[in-house]
Parts: structure tokens; sequence; C-alpha cells
């Protein structure tokens, strides 16, 4: 089966550059990863001690973080190699402050794991979430680099639990260990017999803690809020513009309205400034508008949502009302806001237990957004209690990068 893999992943190699001419994203991902090694010579020395993390995207990136910028600060001797696999996440975060050098990851082929490693040569491996790549990993196996699973996921839905899964399961002995983010993920990795498995929690609530400490001003927020309750709307697609439009251009409530779309892009835009009934501007008109005459400020650029999220009285999440994935529940969360979805997020377990907890609720239509959502805007003790303990839930689950640190340090110490 691995040969099978091997030869379809080939395949996929070889057409990419013919994809890439009728796909934008696709060209990206093919361009990207020309020069990766050549790249890499010229950063990476042979006598450089290096880590080397991997993120599928940008959310993978961000569980990443608390736990790079603990090694940049014991282990600064070490030069952090950081890798994507999609442009989504490469090409936000390029220029992170972490990493000596970032670049595409190459497909995983045996031929592109043996080059890769032989440019980078690390001595630790740090994958991220549920990134599982069989010629990676059975490479980094043979030459015996201590490996490692971050903020792990592990359920029957993936591929090792079933009957044509089988084959993978051999390269999860790659790993020295699995820090997964919850009891089920143990429960799910017991079952595939595997036993260097820690519960450590989620790294993304220790970078999100992080954020309230740090100054969060926006002035150009502030004009626009004017001091009224104000609803976030982060990280939004189409399919969640169409439950978020109706109640905003139906509202009688003095509420103003910030919507960050995931993609930054003019004719999608231009696409919800049309469908607004209410008076809207753009973060990119700032400078010539009196924002405080404004019902809705959408967000034309990207890196300010985080910030933004510390102005909420009402966080609604974007990417559950489709096929996306859900984004960060966790920023909005750690100012003590209450957070509203879609309903398509049983991938994502910190937002199952916030749920569970009562600080999250989830929608399936324009109905339930608008029943949840007037009751948030108009029942300040609803808001205010559910918004605690989104709070308290934040504050509750940190402590995943020190588990993992102190992991790193014993493994550092013995050699």
């Amino acid at each position: 089966m691995r040969r099978i893999y091997t030869f379809f992943i080939s395949l996929v190699e070889a057409v990419l550059p013919l994809v890439g001419m009728f796909s934008s994203k696709m060209k990206q991902f093919v361009i990207g990863r020309k020069n990766v090694y050549a790249q890499l010579r010229a950063i990476i020395q042979p006598t450089d001690r290096v880590i080397w993390f991997h993120a599928a995207s940008l959310g993978e990136y961000e569980q990443g973080v608390p736990v790079m910028e603990a090694i940049q600060k014991q282990y600064p001797a070490y030069k952090i190699v950081l890798t994507f696999f999609s442009p989504s996440g490469y090409e936000v975060k390029k220029n992170n402050a972490f990493a000596k050098a970032t670049v595409y990851l190459p497909l995983d082929t045996p031929s592109n794991a043996r080059q890769f490693l032989d440019c980078i040569h690390p001595e630790i491996v740090v994958f991220i979430k549920y990134e599982f790549w069989p010629n990676y990993l059975t490479e980094l196996k043979r030459r015996n680099i201590k490996t490692l699973l971050l903020s792990g996921v592990f359920s029957e839905r993936q591929l090792f639990f079933k009957p044509y899964g089988k084959w993978m399961l051999k390269s999860l002995k790659a790993f020295d260990h699995f820090f997964v983010q919850d009891q089920s993920s143990l429960i799910a990795a017991q079952k595939l017999n595997l036993q260097n498995v820690t519960v450590s929690g989620d790294t993304r609530f220790d970078r999100v803690s992080h954020q309230i400490e740090m100054d969060n001003t926006l002035e150009f927020v502030d004009d626009f809020v004017d001091n009224t309750l104000c609803i976030v709307c982060g990280s939004t697609w189409p399919e969640d513009d169409k439950i978020l439009v109706p109640f905003i251009n139906q509202s009688n409530e003095k509420v103003k309205y910030i919507i960050a779309p995931h993609q930054i892009k003019q004719e999608k835009i231009k696409a919800l400034q049309e469908q607004l009934q209410v008076r809207t501007v753009l973060f990119s008109e700032k400078a010539t508008k009196a924002l405080s005459e404004y019902d809705v400020l959408i967000i034309d650029t990207i890196g300010l949502l985080t910030k933004i999220y510390s102005y909420a009285s009402i966080a609604y999440v974007g990417g559950a009302m489709g096929g996306t994935g859900l984004h960060n529940i966790l920023e909005p969360a750690t100012f003590g806001v209450p957070i509203v979805i879609g309903n398509i997020f049983e991938k994502f377990p910190e937002a199952n237990r916030l749920q569970q907890l009562a600080g999250l609720y989830a929608v399936k239509n324009e109905d339930e957004f608008a029943k949840i959502l007037s009751k948030l805007i108009t029942d300040s003790k609803f808001r205010s209690q559910t918004g605690m303990i989104a709070g308290h839930f934040v504050n509750s689950n940190t402590g995943a990068t020190r588990t993992v640190m102190d992991y790193i340090k014993e493994m550092h110490e013995m050699g």
C-alpha cells in the first residue's frame, strides 16, 4: 500500500504544474516548492543545530508558536526550520519571528524526504496536530531523529482506524512521543496500541492567554465603536454572510458590527457591501471617513483580528457554517467574550468542550442565529455569564507548552 501511496504522490507532483495553470492557489503551491532546497542550503549550514517544526496551515502554526517561542528563549543555539503544507499558512507567516528558515514542505516522496532531511539535518522534529506523512516519518525513523507530535488529535474517523489505512500505522512508530489535546484522543491512540502518549492539552490556550496582557489598543476601532455594544464577526466566509447579513439588515438594536472576512478579495468584499443595507465602511477608508457614523466596519486587511476581538461584546467565529473548517474560537474566548459559531464543528474539540460549558452557542440556520444573538444583545446578564465561562475556559486549560518543554529539556539533557 505504501508503494501505491508513493506512486500517487509522485503522480500528483508531476501533474500539479498543469493544474497550477488554472488555479492561483495551486500555482502558489507549485512555485513555492521550486527552490526549497536552494533556500535551505543558503541558510542552514552543516554545523548548525536544527529543530524542525511542520504545520499544515495557519491554525497549526498558532499551536506551534508557544513552543517555538520557548525554544528560542531556552535553546538560542538552535535554528528553527518551519515548513507549511498549504499556501494559506505559508503566505501569511513566511516572515514570522521564530524560524530561521520558513519554506513549503516538499511533497511526501522518499526522495524528497531524503533530500529535505539532508538539507536541514534536524536533531528534533515537531509535527503539529495531525500531520502524518508516511515517507517523511519512515526516513525520520531510519535516521533515528527524535520526533514529537504537538497538540495531536486522534479519532476513529482517521485513516489509521480504517481497514484500508492500517498500513499507515507503521509510520507512527517514528514518533518518540505524542502530546495530545484531550482524553478522547488518548483513548483513540490507545486503541492503536500507542503507549508513548501524554494528554498535554492544546498549546493554543497558552498562545492566546498571553494576548490579554498585551496592548490591544486600535484607535480606529475606538473611533468606530464609540462606546457602543460591538459584535465582531471574525474569519467569515460567504456561507457565514448568509446568516449575518439578514440579521444586520433587520436589527433595530443600537449595535456596531465589525466583519473580518477570511479572504481579502476585492470582489468578495464588494459583494458583501452590496448585500448590506446599513451604513458600511472599509478599514482601507478609515483615514477619510468619520468612523463613528457607520454601523458596519469591514476589515479589508490581515493581522488585526486578534486585537479587534478585545473590543467585542459578542463574537461570531466563521468557518463552521460550511466545509471550510472552524476558525480560532480561543482568540475571542481569552477576552471573556461569548461566542457563536455554525454547527459543523465536530472535528474541533475545544468548540465541543466550550459548548458543553455554555460559553459557546452553535447555530444551523438564520433563525437560530437571530434567536441567540438577540438574547446576547438584550440580556446583559446572560451575555456576561457566557463570556465569563469562555474566559475561564481559556485560563483553566493553559500549561501544554510547559509539559512539552519539560519533555524536550529531559530529552536534551539525555543527549
